[in-house]
């Protein structure tokens, strides 16, 4: 055992020390020390995992190598994202192991952890949805990848059995521009709600990058919105980040119709500077909006998100190419673009009349 308490000037008996020797990359042996800890356990904890990283010993109990994966991934991605991998794991991966080691699970286990997540209903009954059973599936399988890339694990056990879940919804919904005109219409009762519909639905921009925006993004003049960050609240806190991807970054060209109704809007907010959010509301409430206007327009309910697909929908339907439209709505590729092409059917009635025109004008020639 490495720990003391630390009897130094700074802690005089009051905290906990770790000091210890381990062998570095090189194959040097190293003295480690690290002070300030409240409690024994603490630092004993600390320790624990501190040598396990170093020596790579995959005998360390799962949840001691979740913290390591933890700490290494930290660095490389987005804080937003660094807190929603800390949710989803808290709650459907790590409880499941806990009493398990990293080497002594197998692909049975993985069953039976899978078989757990589809048995679980909520208060309604309903499982967790395909996509989000991917989602979480990805996730075990990325810490048994860090587990066999760094740490010498032998093999992945998730690799024995198929992924759970589907990586995209079944179906897709979307509003025509008939269903949006009459979803808009009831929505001017409380001008914010519309506004921002109105961004949403026009632009195609994700609920994110609509809660982030600021004054400062337009520019009214040359009809161009900025689009470099986007907005979330993770675990009860307010977070203004980077975009989801590097193509996310982009300046989008406005209709003339938006660029006067926004002009409206800003010249309604007291005090507006270049730096605030434009709409100080949360992605709970445009829900809870959604909700009213669609019942108020007897139009059918779709998600915040569905607003993207139906502005997707809309450029099909006016005949832009998958790699324009893609551009305008930060798609990494026009592949994800192109899986939007079946939303308005009608393209397809219509290439179908003009095929049957051009036999009969061929017959007639």
């Amino acid at each position: 055992m490495a720990v003391y308490k630390d009897n130094g000037k700074q802690y005089e008996g009051k905290k906990w020390k770790v000091s210890c020797y381990y062998t570095d990359w090189t194959g040097e042996r190293k003295r480690h020390i690290k002070r300030g800890f409240e409690t024994r356990r603490e630092a004993l904890e600390y320790e624990s995992i501190f040598l396990a990283k170093t020596s790579k010993d995959i005998n360390m109990g799962f949840g001691s190598f979740i913290d390591i994966y933890l700490e290494d991934i930290k660095p490389q991605i987005k804080k937003s994202t660094f807190a929603t991998k800390v949710n989803m794991i808290e709650k459907h991966i790590r409880p499941f192991f806990k009493n398990l080691t990293l080497s002594e699970i197998t692909s049975t286990h993985i069953l039976q952890w899978q078989n757990e997540l589809l048995r679980k209903r909520d208060a309604d009954g309903k499982g967790y949805t395909d996509t989000y059973l991917r989602t979480i599936n990805n996730q075990i399988t990325a810490i048994f990848n860090h587990a066999v890339k760094y740490y010498d694990l032998p093999k992945n056990p998730c690799y024995a059995f198929k992924k759970l879940g589907k990586s995209r919804a079944p179906e897709m919904l979307f509003w025509t521009k008939d269903e949006y005109l009459k979803f808009s219409e009831v929505m001017k009762d409380k001008p914010m709600s519309y506004y921002a519909f109105q961004i949403l639905y026009w632009t195609g921009i994700r609920c994110g990058e609509l809660l982030a925006l600021t004054r400062g993004d337009f520019d009214l003049e040359k009809r161009t919105l900025r689009i470099n960050k986007t907005y979330q609240i993770v675990n009860g806190e307010e977070m203004t980040t980077s975009p989801k991807t590097e193509k996310s970054n982009r300046t989008i060209e406005l209709p003339e119709f938006l660029c006067d109704e926004m002009q409206d809007y800003f010249e309604s907010i007291y005090k507006l500077d270049n730096e605030s959010r434009i709409f100080p509301i949360s992605k709970h409430y445009l829900f809870k909006e959604m909700k009213r206007g669609s019942e108020k327009a007897g139009v059918k309910r779709i998600r915040i998100h569905d607003l993207r697909h139906s502005s997707c929908a809309l450029l099909i339907e006016l005949g832009y190419a998958p790699i324009q439209i893609a551009d305008r709505l930060g798609h990494e590729s026009s592949t994800i673009t192109e899986r939007y092409s079946h939303l308005y059917p009608s393209v397809q009635r219509k290439m179908a009349d003009k095929l049957n025109q051009t036999f009969i004008d061929a017959q007639e020639a």
